[in-house]
């Protein structure tokens, strides 16, 4: 009879054909995932035109998604602990895909809203998930690097909105850019053949012939015999995954993974909601300011896999910090006139520090704790910073009511990136908090348990 370790074999395994499944197949899903939740500033100027929507009015619509984003993360995450994360996941883009697509529909602020609040509801649903399982999967030497290139599908996906509504808008209005979001009810066939169960889910639910199978694909030259038996150290004890979170010395971290999740998720989505509607009060016309939207966007592709990258050498949490640092600086100085060409490159760089800084904040909470807790830590530290999500577009809309001037609606933005850098330093220095999980591999290790013959 063997025993395998579980973690030790995902963590030194070789990248091969099955790490691309599950890499393509989270990304495909966080590209939807981000076309849906951008959709809503790409249409944002033409709403506020045709239903006659003052800045207050809209940013509140904005907030609808975010709030059913809110519930959805800390509902769905913890679900997954549960019934699974593919069975999660497939409820969720069920459930943000057809409501996304319904929404183009509305007729009215009412309809456009609820619709929006139940899309929420699957898109904040599906972030911790696909986070977990690619983190699970995911070798150790470029575990944040691959958690990065798949987040960048939230990008990939808000370029797409922005590219195809300076496509349809001015032609065929804004219904069809939701229309378009319908696209991924045909693949939950595909989605459910190919995309893998978590592998930590099956050995708990005893599952071990298909725990053998997976880890067989994880690393090719693990041949499953009749026996087998699995080491996966899940850090679960006696307290249940919400209290886990405080306990063992994670109380201040966790603290101050909400805060900087808060901040920003707040800058995040103010920009998102509200960066073409300033550039086309600015002087921009409505094609020129969705650009400044697919330019946001871009940088963010850079800022993830960059970040991720470094991170993989460095420390995440050193380059979180430094990324949230040139993320005020830059979103500060988009309100100072500048060329054409430095003002895109700041709206990249703070697409780069804003959204690709959000994707590495997913890796380091989802490397921060034990597997037992991994998805309630995402799903809650994504919960409590949709409350800084929501607040995003309805802060623009206090704004721009307000009339100020152009660079203090961007210095207003700016400041929660100061404060996020600040919360994110005082996060315990180790990514490894996971005690049960290494008294466990120490005592296995001693003991000789956990060879694989």
């Amino acid at each position: 009879m063997r025993t395998l370790d579980v973690h030790k074999t995902i963590d030194d395994a070789r990248f091969n054909r099955f790490h691309w499944t599950v890499l393509l197949w989270c990304a495909l899903i966080i590209i939807f995932d981000g076309y849906d939740l951008i959709i809503y500033g790409v249409v944002l100027p033409k709403l506020m035109a045709e239903w006659q929507l003052s800045p207050l009015e809209a940013g509140a619509l904005g907030s609808y998604a975010l709030f059913g984003m809110m519930f959805g993360a800390l509902f769905f995450g913890p679900l997954s602990d549960k019934i699974g994360r593919r069975k999660t996941i497939m409820i969720c883009v069920l459930i943000f895909s057809g409501m996304t697509f319904i929404n183009g529909y509305a007729r009215n602020p009412w309809e456009f809203g609820i619709c929006r609040f139940i899309a929420g509801l699957g898109i904040g649903g599906v972030m911790p998930n696909v986070v977990a399982l690619m983190t699970e999967y995911s070798p150790k030497r470029i575990r944040s690097t691959l958690v990065a290139i798949m987040f960048s599908g939230y990008s990939v996906g808000g370029m797409l909105s922005a590219f195809i509504g300076m496509t349809l808008i001015p032609v065929y209005g804004w219904q069809p850019v939701f229309w378009i979001a319908g696209i991924p009810l045909l693949l939950l066939p595909l989605i459910w053949k190919f995309l893998p169960e978590s592998v930590g889910f099956l050995v708990q639910a005893g599952r071990n012939e298909e725990a053998a199978q997976m880890l067989s694909r994880v690393e090719p030259s693990y041949v499953p015999q009749a026996g087998d038996r699995f080491h996966m150290p899940t850090g679960k004890g006696k307290s249940v995954p919400l209290v886990s979170l405080f306990t063992d010395g994670r109380l201040v971290s966790t603290l101050m993974f909400w805060l900087s999740f808060f901040c920003c998720l707040l800058m995040v989505y103010a920009l998102g909601s509200w960066l073409p509607k300033l550039m086309n009060q600015a002087g921009y016309p409505l094609g020129s300011s969705l650009s400044f939207l697919l330019v946001l966007n871009f940088g963010a592709i850079f800022g993830a896999i960059g970040g991720g990258w470094v991170a993989d050498r460095f420390h995440l949490r050193r380059v979180i910090t430094l990324m949230f640092v040139v993320a005020a600086v830059s979103i500060s100085l988009l309100g100072i006139k500048s060329s054409m060409p430095v003002l895109y490159l700041l709206v990249a760089i703070a697409g780069a520090c804003t959204i690709g800084t959000q994707i590495l904040l997913y890796a380091y909470v989802a490397q921060f704790y034990p597997l037992a807790s991994r998805s309630t830590g995402i799903g809650w530290a994504s919960g409590v910073g949709r409350l800084g999500a929501i607040l995003g577009p309805m802060l623009g809309g206090t704004l721009l009511a307000a009339g100020l001037e152009l660079h203090m609606n961007f210095l207003a933005f700016a400041i929660p990136g100061a404060i996020a850098g600040l919360a994110i330093s005082m996060v315990g220095r180790s990514a490894v908090h996971a005690p049960d999980e290494e008294k466990n591999l120490a005592f296995a290790a001693e003991t000789g348990k956990m060879e694989l013959d």
